[in-house]
């Protein structure tokens, strides 16, 4: 059997609960056709790139499978024929990632500095500029002394 990973979009307007049923109806797919579903990440509702049949925002969801070709293609007819589903990709790869997915991570990463004051709001994550030497006196000379230094000289 082959590996992939498999995402898909549901309609913003779609509940989490119905988003999770559409999940297990996949994974009953998966199962019925002998594979297997070995990690499923729910990422919540993110904002999309561009519009999508008038849906700004989406319920995201990531699944490793470990699967027949037939399976997949079959999760992929099932998802073109729903209306909650917005787009899918599925991706077949050497090896599945162990471990949260790098959005995950991201999210974790920014709960934990938001947690810890770091945020820009709050005046962490500045450089510090250190002491800033003097600039020295500004120029007075403006576009009429420089005409009239010219003017002086003829």
């Amino acid at each position: 059997m082959s590996l992939y990973e498999h995402i898909f979009l549901a309609r913003q307007d779609v509940t989490a609960q119905q988003v999770e049923a559409l999940v297990e109806q996949y994974k009953g797919v998966i199962e019925a056709h002998g594979g297997k579903v070995t990690k499923i990440e729910p990422w919540g509702i993110r904002a999309l790139a561009y519009r999508i049949r008038k849906n700004r925002k989406a319920h995201f969801t990531l699944l490793n499978l470990d699967a027949p070709a037939d399976a997949v293609a079959e999760v992929e007819r099932l998802q073109r024929l729903n209306e909650d589903v917005l787009r899918s990709l599925t991706i077949r790869v050497e090896e599945l990632e162990e471990g949260p997915s790098v959005i995950l991570q991201k999210r974790d990463r920014d709960d934990r500095r938001d947690r810890e004051g770091g945020g820009f709001e709050r005046g962490g994550g500045r450089f510090d500029r250190g002491d800033r030497n003097d600039r020295g006196p500004r120029r007075e000379n403006t576009r009429d002394e420089a005409s009239a230094d010219d003017s002086e000289e003829n």
